[in-house]
């Protein structure tokens, strides 16, 4: 299905080609992790880092004016694509060019770009990202680590003051890094000014720890064990005054600091979301690993062999099974939703980042929101996805050759770096709440009076059989569009989107109304919120999903005529449907669902897995995994056969 490729594929077709083909060129990599020791498979994995490098795609998205091509858009696209090889590879190339790199060109001005740049984005210089602390996780914002500024000598002393401010899972920290950009408190004048970013060269030349730095290695994980993780601590480690990325801030030799950002909360989480490319990247990176599990699943299932029918000789296929369409075809529907909702968040992160940065705070506010959603499902999809692969393979998936265990291996981690998933559905949900508010705060009196009143009738209705009554009504007495066919209605994309929309706009408005009653009664500020998190993040995830939906239906809708339109409806009806049917118990407690229009929407899932399962494999095809990411042995037809 050439078309569907081409559409999957997008407008940075090309930057994806070339990463293919590099990657079909270095295929041997796949087996380092098992062929060689870990000391050698690092090594590996450094050299074809390097080589890719050397072949300009990894300075894609960087300024031409520093040996890059100014394309960010096709740099996301590239590295995104790099998750169809050895994952080790991607997370290395993320550290050094999405992370230091980026921090370097995002955080810092000219001046340490034209010192550093172009050194980090050809591979001269070896980077780390040292923000993650042993005692502090995802709160940033309380990381140990200290600047402090002594203008005897124009100098910040960096410094590790408890072993909980120690900085680890540190990626090119253990073996390779030369270079760390330091997130640490800033202390000049004796005042805190927040968390800022410096550059410390943690090795010379020849690898050795630079006085007062201690190195040590986080060992062996789970996986990604082509990644030197390690562990960084400051001894009263000296930088001079410009190490400072002072994009932000600055601070003069005489120890006066400046910022053009007032407020420190504001400037704290400005910085941070200039780095938000790490977290749109893993998201992305996730989904294509996805697609590398089903390819092999799906093919598996297409020629594998098991039972049959009574008394007959001859085995059905495993995809024929409706309980193994069941098990890879809604998954398969799920990462096409994905991808597209992942395009439109490379899309919107290129209009923001890609000329002089961010201008609208409520954008970049947005922007965050956008890939904190969409990394959360997609990580969490790509570790269900690989889970249930390696299960529709029986003991074949089990077998190492067969790739889904490195694949599960190394993308458990997914859910937890870039800022645990939880985490970051609590801040999307925050931002909701932040807009709920905001909205409800510009209604005039009359507004306002006719918005309570509408949520006291929606409680109502709830707490009556008044809203179940109705959906029993359309159940017995179909309209025009249902009498023909009686699953039409439930094919209809607008049924779709209202059923998400209310569940996400319900869920949100509870939420506020709880918080509004626990505040209103004296409780605490953090107890209130504590009490109420699990809600947060449900209404987090339903809004996630509500969108991750309309971006599929947005594809679907700007597709061109043919079969490939046509496979991607059927995609996204039986995406919308199963999203849905996950929720039914929610929406039969809440009177949207009746009992049997909830047994009519399993009914067409299962429908629709049929209709799908005959173009299986050209769908995963059209995903364009590289040859030897998944030609496995359990897919590849033996000389026996």
């Amino acid at each position: 299905m050439t078309g569907l490729r081409e559409y999957l594929d997008g407008p940075h077709k090309a930057a994806r080609d070339l990463v293919r083909d590099g990657l079909a060129a270095n295929a041997s990599l796949l087996d380092a992790g098992l062929e060689l020791s870990r000391a050698e498979y690092r090594d590996k994995v450094l050299a074809v880092m390097q080589q890719i490098t050397a072949e300009g795609h990894t300075a894609r998205g960087f300024p031409k004016e520093y040996g890059g091509q100014g394309d960010l858009g096709g740099f996301l696209a590239g590295f995104e694509t790099l998750a169809f090889g050895d994952l080790s590879l991607m997370i290395k190339a993320g550290v050094q060019f999405g992370l230091f790199a980026g921090a370097i060109l995002h955080l810092g001005t000219s001046r340490h770009h034209d010192e550093y740049l172009r050194d980090a984005i050809e591979g001269r210089l070896l980077g780390c990202f040292a923000m993650t602390e042993t005692g502090h996780g995802s709160n940033v914002q309380a990381l140990g680590t200290t600047a402090t500024y002594d203008p005897a000598t124009e100098e910040f002393v960096i410094h590790t003051p408890t072993p909980a401010a120690r900085k680890d899972y540190i990626g090119n920290a253990a073996r390779h890094g030369r270079m760390a950009a330091v997130f640490a408190q800033l202390v000049v004048g004796g005042e805190t000014h927040g968390v800022h970013c410096l550059l410390v060269p943690i090795r010379t030349e020849d690898g050795d720890p630079l006085p007062g730095v201690t190195l040590s290695d986080c060992g062996a994980k789970l996986g990604l064990n082509g990644v030197d993780n390690g562990r960084i601590v400051f001894d009263q480690v000296r930088v001079p005054r410009t190490a400072l990325l002072d994009r932000y801030a600055q601070v003069d030799a005489e120890g006066n600091y400046t910022s053009e950002i007032e407020n420190p909360d504001r400037r704290f989480f400005t910085m941070l979301g200039t780095l938000v490319q790490g977290r749109v990247s893993v998201g992305g990176a996730a989904i294509n690993a996805s697609k590398v599990a089903l390819t092999i699943a799906i093919r598996y299932a297409d020629r594998r062999r098991q039972f049959g029918a009574p008394g007959s000789a001859d085995e059905a296929l495993l995809l024929d099974y409706r309980m193994h369409q069941r098990r890879l075809l809604p998954l398969l529907a799920r990462t096409y939703a994905l991808h597209f909702a992942q395009a439109e968040l490379v899309e919107v992160f290129v209009r923001l980042f890609g000329g002089d940065g961010v201008k609208d705070d409520h954008d970049q506010r947005a922007l965050e929101a956008q890939a904190a959603g969409t990394k959360a499902l997609g990580t969490w999809h790509a570790t269900e996805t690989i889970q249930m692969c390696r299960e529709a393979c029986g003991g074949a998936g089990y077998l190492a050759e067969n790739r889904l265990g490195t694949l599960k291996a190394d993308t458990d981690v997914f859910t937890t770096f870039e800022g645990d998933n939880t985490v970051l559905l609590q801040l999307v949900a925050k931002g909701l709440l932040t807009n709920y508010r905001e909205s409800f705060g510009k209604l005039d009196p009359l507004g306002s009076a006719r918005f309570i009143a509408a949520q006291a009738v929606e409680i109502a209705v709830e707490k009556t059989a008044l809203r179940a009554l109705i959906e029993r009504l359309r159940d017995v007495v179909p309209n025009r569009n249902d009498a023909a066919d009686p699953d039409a209605g439930l094919r209809d994309d607008a049924y779709h989107s209202g059923m998400l929309r209310f569940r996400e706009e319900h869920m949100l408005a509870g939420v506020a109304r709880r918080l509004k009653r626990g505040i209103d009664d004296g409780v605490d500020a953090f107890e209130v919120f504590n009490r109420c998190q699990d809600h947060v993040i449900a209404a987090g995830r339903a809004h996630v999903e509500r969108v991750v939906a309309e971006a599929f239906l947005a594809a679907v809708q700007a597709a061109p005529e043919g079969a490939p339109l046509d496979r991607l409806k059927e995609l996204y009806d039986l995406h919308a449907l199963v999203t849905i049917e996950a929720e039914r118990a929610w929406y039969i407690e809440h009177g949207r669902l009746s009992g049997a229009r909830s047994k009519a929407i399993t009914a067409l899932v299962n429908e629709l897995c049929a209709v799908v399962r005959p173009y299986a494999g050209e769908l995963v095809d059209a995903f364009g995994v590289p040859g030897a990411a998944v030609d496995v042995p359990m897919v590849v037809p033996s000389q026996h056969e």
